[in-house]
């Protein structure tokens, strides 16, 4: 079998792209860095973006499953960036596997799709999408979701879109680490009395979960969450992160509605000065740190047997033990 994975150079595309290799999969990488170690593992690298279409013609041409996992996450920048990249992008790829007899997509999507400002306890899959979001990423990749489930064919490609959230473990350059950073600089505040629950997937897990379901012949036009079958406490779990790494915990807790409305007025200046760099805080980080939100996986263990490979105590071991390997000396 044949196989692509965009974003293959990244966190989670990579993951992917090695537990292909060890399922014997021949597999292709389309990438916009160069990533020497990737050719190392046995697997081809086609430099090139998602939102140019010959680029993407040209690394579906063969395949017989495309993982789209390329994305512009963040929580800011320009509308027309994100949808450029997130939905754009998304086309060239659903237009490049019709035309090339790809049997299945599955599209690396976020459970912040269904996720606008409320409490989200054990959510399934008929959570609906909301009218409006508080970050561009959302926005956009919801835009991007929803063609992807609609191109489903029985009789051609079959699409699934892969939920996966709060992604954290090794090689993580995003999560943990951009949270440990604005700990030890004290720009960290706890949102909220703390008690919020939420899902947070490990990163194997993830890629172990994107691989099940483009084997499965059961999911064809159909969205999955995924995620550690049990929800943290977020707060308290984040102190015992921060206090195993020797990092400085949040000192100051911030109501919600101040965070909120004060990242609705950082947003505003930051869009009138133009300002490029990302605001201290967002409406959308305020409600991420505060909400509920965590997720059911029932679907995807019925659908296609999704069981984690590592327990949720394994994964933060080795998700720390990653994260110390790469502290400098004190």
């Amino acid at each position: 079998m044949k196989a692509l994975v965009t974003g293959g150079g990244g966190f989670l595309g990579r993951y992917i792209a090695e537990q292909l290799l060890q399922r014997g999969y021949e597999v292709t990488v389309l990438a916009r860095g160069q990533y020497p170690g990737l050719q190392g593992l046995g697997m081809t690298l086609l430099r090139g973006d998602v939102t140019c279409a010959d680029d993407v013609d040209t690394a579906v041409q063969g395949k017989d499953v495309v993982f789209h996992v390329a994305a512009m996450v963040g929580y800011w920048g320009r509308y027309q960036d994100f949808f450029n990249t997130n939905v754009n992008g998304t086309r060239n790829i659903i237009r490049s596997c019709q035309r090339h007899g790809v049997k299945k997509l599955v599209y690396t999507s976020s459970p912040s799709v269904t996720m606008n400002n409320i409490d989200i306890h054990n959510g399934n899959e008929d959570l609906t999408y909301p009218e409006h979001y508080h970050s561009h990423y959302s926005a956009t990749k919801a835009i991007a979701e929803q063609a992807v489930l609609a191109a489903h064919d029985p009789e051609g490609l079959h699409t699934t879109a892969i939920r996966p959230h709060l992604v954290v473990g090794p090689r993580d350059n995003h999560l943990l680490p951009r949270l440990l950073e604005k700990a030890n600089s004290g720009k960290l505040k706890q949102i909220g009395p703390g008690r919020n629950k939420v899902s947070v997937t490990y990163v194997e897990n993830a890629a172990h979960a994107h691989i099940l379901a483009a084997e499965s012949a059961n999911t064809g036009g159909k969205a999955y969450f995924i995620n550690e079958p049990e929800p943290v406490v977020l707060w308290p779990w984040l102190r015992q992160i921060l206090s195993r790494l020797d990092a400085k915990p949040p000192r100051m807790k911030v109501p919600f509605g101040v965070a909120f409305m004060a990242g609705w007025v950082l947003e505003k200046l930051y869009s009138w000065c133009n300002i490029k760099q990302e605001p201290l805080v967002t409406r959308f980080i305020a409600s991420e740190l505060y909400r509920n939100h965590y997720f059911s996986i029932a679907r995807a263990q019925q659908d296609f047997d999704y069981q984690p490979l590592f327990s949720f105590e394994q994964a933060e071991e080795k998700t720390l033990a990653y994260i110390k390997s790469t502290q400098s000396p004190a």
